[in-house]
This record gives structure tokens, sequence and C-alpha cells, in this order.
């Protein structure tokens, strides 16, 4: 295969890769976050303590990073084919992208909030700053470079995902590397999609850490 044949595949693929990981990403923030800020809130000695939900919170965000991913896609597959109508193409991987990463987000938020010292959130509560208060302008903006250097590992983690979304049929660059680079035997292709691969992790590992230290800077 000649790199005139390759390069449409590869930017369609790229395409679809992107806009999974893009769908995916912002909805595991807006699920992960409050996830992981309220892991922090209902401990024991939190904002909101609250033990019992502490542990529910803290069984369900183990249960689901402890499945493999592979065996995720396949266990959600009704609530895919329920959310989306389908089971195959960009819009449906991203289902069980969102669930597979919304746990391991919500861990790295967490550990990124206890980061932040206690004398800094006992000193907003000494000025009287309300519970809601300190969360969103206390504990998250002090946190900011540990959860950006937790959102770049988490869409790393994506990427990864994504690629393994293509054996069911989820498209992008891990769908041409099976259905081109494996069954076809087309080794070529095969070698481009990971590097194409690896080229994307490098520049988001790169962005991510570039921003995260210029937030600690400041």
């Amino acid at each position: 295969m000649t790199w005139s044949d390759m390069s449409p595949l590869l930017w369609e693929a790229t395409g679809q890769t992107a806009q999974m990981v893009a769908w995916s990403t912002l909805f595991t923030v807006l699920f992960g976050l409050p996830l992981g800020v309220a892991l922090v809130a209902t401990d024991r000695g939190g904002l909101f303590p609250a033990p019992v939900v502490r542990r529910v919170l803290g069984v369900v965000v183990n249960v689901g990073r402890s499945l493999p991913f592979i065996v995720l896609m396949i266990a959600v597959i009704p609530v895919t084919r329920m959310i989306t109508g389908t089971t195959i193409g960009t819009g449906a991987a991203a289902v069980p992208l969102t669930i597979g990463a919304v746990p391991f987000f919500a861990r790295l938020v967490e550990t990124a909030l206890r980061g932040v010292g206690r004398d800094v959130v006992q000193a907003a509560q000494a000025m009287g700053a309300s519970r809601g208060t300190i969360v969103g302008k206390v504990l998250l903006p002090e946190a900011l470079p540990g959860l950006i250097a937790a959102l770049t590992v988490t869409v790393v983690t994506l990427i990864s995902y994504s690629a393994m979304a293509g054996v069911i049929g989820g498209g992008g660059l891990g769908d041409l590397a099976v259905r081109y680079g494996y069954q076809r035997f087309e080794t070529g292709l095969m070698i481009v999609t990971v590097v194409v691969l690896v080229v994307i992790v490098q520049a988001v590992q790169s962005l991510g850490d570039a921003v995260s230290h210029r937030l600690t800077r400041r």
C-alpha cells in the first residue's frame, strides 16, 4: 500500500479518534470532577462529612477501575444501545470510554485535592466562607496544576482506550490497524498507525505538562 493510499485512511481514522477522545473527555470531566470532589468532601474531616456515602462512592469507583476496558465495552453494550441507538461508530464508542474513564479520573481528582494544605481550607473557614465557596474558590483553584496533570493522564488513557474500541467497531486508528494492518497484513500501515498514536500521545502529554508547570510557577 502506497502513501497516497494510506493518507486518506489515516486522516479519516485520526479524525474519528479525535472525536471519540474529545467527547469522552468532556463527559469524563463533567461526571468525574464532581465525583472526585465528593470523595474528598464526604470523607471524615471533609467539608460535608458523610462516611457511609464516602464508602459507597469508594466502592463504586473501585469497581469501575477494576474492570478491564475490553470487558467493560462488552458489558455496557445494552447501555450504549439505549443511549445512542447503536453499538458501532464513534458516538457509540464514547459511552464505554466515558464509563471507563470517569472512575479513573475521579481518583486522580481526589489525589489532587488532597494535596491542598488543610491550613488553606481552615483559613477560608475562619474568614466565614461557605463550604460551596471553599470548594469552588479555594480547593479547585489551589489544586489546578494537579487537576491539569490528572486530565492529561486521563486523555492519554482515553487515546489508548479508543484504540481498543476499534476492535468492536468504534472506528478510529485502532480499527484501521486491525482491519488493514492485521487482517490484510499491511505491515507498513500498521507501523504508521502506531507512529501516529505515539505522536498524538506525546503532543498531549507535552501540552499538559507545559500548562501544569506554568500554573505551578504562578
